[in-house]
């Protein structure tokens, strides 16, 4: 064979006798991505997460020491947040919530965890929601327990507001037409009764009586009107309206409807509060039957403070994903009197619920109703024998805005 065919038999192999060179692949930035991370994730993030989180985070060790609680758990349990409360007892940290210490206390001894429960908390009356779990070491040892929660109470009081528009709109109708046929009777006693009195002004035994019979019919007749009110669909007319001019008028006409004696009347109204968009007329009804019961509770001795200022709302509004935060008027109305005790504090609202020997029960009830067509809230807190405290917050922009 010729020099020029070997030069080309060995430039050119045949490629079924040959093998091709191996070519090392270059490596890329994107070779590993799916391999396993061996380095280790910084702790500081978790603690970030675990503090930006917008549910409340409460873990313990089985020891009781806390170990995580984050602000939102500050928040909700109305405690300051303080470093110092990790690594402490949950029994000191939690001193003022009995209910969350007895929930922690129990999570090393059920066979099954609470998942999704609600719980009103006594100290606050806010509702929450919480999920309790076990923490477990590689080894499937129990070291501690989380609490997860949030706070459900602005949607407790939007499901209890829609229970209760159900209930009046079963119940309107046939109180409509009940309170119709006894507004007849009652006003034929009133104008008989009133008619004999005065065909015998000599007997003053029967005079007695019949006033009597008058002023029952009256009282009878004030009640059913007080029904019709409380069934009725409230109807707002709003308008651009001054708190301080509504409180103004509503201590006056309280002080028409009920005896005012001794006592002292302290109104702090700052000039700079916003007007909101309310129904004057109706806010007055509100703020007037108020003051018309811490009159009648102090009895002409004591004092009231109506106090004003403006507010946020950081409400969720049964919306996780959209925490907003809105203007708000509230308005305090706080009194020395004997206050409510605690088992009858829950029932102050409640249509019919009395502790007067005169009265429907139908006033307070009438409060929320108008202040839930409001967007609103109202809040009561009291002891025996050291008063009674109504917390009443409006939206300054109108109840709509409450749910964009």
């Amino acid at each position: 064979m010729s020099s020029s065919k070997a030069a080309r038999a060995v430039a050119s192999p045949r490629t079924s006798s040959s093998r091709r060179p191996v070519v090392p692949r270059a490596e890329t930035p994107f070779s590993d991505v799916t391999a396993p991370s061996t380095q280790p994730v910084d702790d500081r993030f978790f603690r970030s997460m675990v503090r930006s989180m917008r549910n409340g985070v409460l873990a313990v060790r089985r020891d009781g020491a806390v170990t995580v609680m984050n602000d939102e758990a500050y928040r909700i349990f109305g405690l300051k947040s303080n470093p110092g409360d990790i690594g402490r007892h949950y029994g000191e940290v939690l001193g003022m919530h009995p209910d969350i210490v007895r929930v922690l206390a129990s999570a090393f001894e059920l066979t099954h965890l609470p998942n999704r429960v609600e719980l009103r908390l006594k100290s606050s009356g806010k509702v929450i929601g919480y999920t309790l779990s076990l923490v477990r070491d590689d080894d499937d040892t129990v070291t501690g327990a989380a609490l997860f929660f949030k706070d459900l109470t602005r949607v407790e009081q939007l499901e209890e507001r829609e229970r209760l528009r159900d209930r009046l709109a079963a119940l309107g109708e046939m109180a409509a037409a009940i309170a119709h046929e006894l507004k007849n009777p009652l006003a034929g006693i009133e104008v008989m009764a009133g008619l004999l009195r005065r065909k015998i002004p000599d007997s003053p035994d029967a005079q007695s009586i019949l006033t009597d019979i008058i002023n029952e019919a009256k009282m009878a007749n004030a009640t059913v009107v007080e029904v019709l009110d409380y069934v009725r669909p409230v109807r707002l007319e709003t308008e651009r309206t001054s708190i301080a001019d509504v409180l103004h008028d509503s201590v006056t006409m309280a002080e028409s409807k009920a005896r005012r004696g001794d006592v002292s009347m302290n109104l702090q109204l700052p000039q700079d509060l916003p007007p909101i968009q309310g129904d004057r007329h109706q806010l007055c009804q509100v703020f007037t039957n108020l003051i018309v019961n811490a009159f009648e509770a102090l009895e002409g001795r004591g004092a009231i403070t109506i106090r004003a200022e403006q507010g946020i709302s950081e409400d969720d509004h049964g919306n996780p994903e959209a925490q907003c935060s809105l203007p708000t008027v509230i308005v305090h109305i706080v009194d020395d009197g004997p206050g409510v005790a605690a088992d009858l504090l829950d029932r102050v609202f409640n249509a019919f619920f009395t502790t007067k020997a005169q009265g429907s029960g139908l006033g307070l009830a009438i409060v929320r109703k108008i202040i839930d067509a409001h967007d609103g809230r109202i809040d009561v807190a009291s002891l025996p024998g050291r008063g009674t405290h109504f917390t009443v917050t409006l939206p300054v922009s109108g109840g709509q805005n409450w749910f964009r």
